[in-house]
């Protein structure tokens, strides 16, 4: 079984740019329940399922399958929820990770989020300068709940 443990954080500055070219993301759901979400998406020239399951103390299953391109593009344009999830995700290396930054598009237009994977959920990590507020514990930043209540909908940002 796969599992995703990861935290989410506000960016304080604009210090991460022009470290990352970045790739466009496409992604919709085809459920997004409490608990449970299916997701397809498009990444330049490749599709992908994903299905994750609730958390529990920040660790939760996630199975992630590579689709035919067409396949994705279809399930995007036909069966996915509205509004999709549009943007351009940046992969910085610091100090042994990844981090990845969402410079969101479309209805989530203005947002901007850093993510991290950890080996476990209390794993030692150092955060680079440019990363703000941890935003780890409120769902309204889970791509899902962006797909349910998009930003521009939010009257507290």
């Amino acid at each position: 079984m796969g599992v995703e443990i990861e935290k989410k954080f506000l960016l304080a500055s604009d210090a991460w740019r022009g470290l990352d070219a970045g790739r466009i993301y496409r992604q919709g759901y085809l459920n997004s329940e409490k608990g449970r979400t299916v997701r397809v998406r498009a990444v330049e020239n490749r599709g992908y399922l994903t299905i994750k399951g609730a958390a529990v103390a920040g660790v939760r299953p996630e199975y992630e399958y590579e689709i035919p391109l067409a396949d994705a593009l279809e399930m995007l344009a036909t069966l996915c929820l509205r509004p999709l999830i549009e943007k351009r995700r940046h992969r910085i290396s610091f100090q042994g990770f990844v981090w990845e930054v969402d410079e969101f598009f479309a209805e989530n237009q203005g947002l901007v989020v850093a993510e991290i994977e950890l080996p476990a959920p209390d794993a030692p990590f150092a955060k680079p300068s440019w990363i703000g507020r941890e935003v780890s514990g409120d769902p309204r930043y889970t791509n899902a709940a962006l797909s349910r209540r998009p930003y521009c909908l939010w009257d507290e940002k």
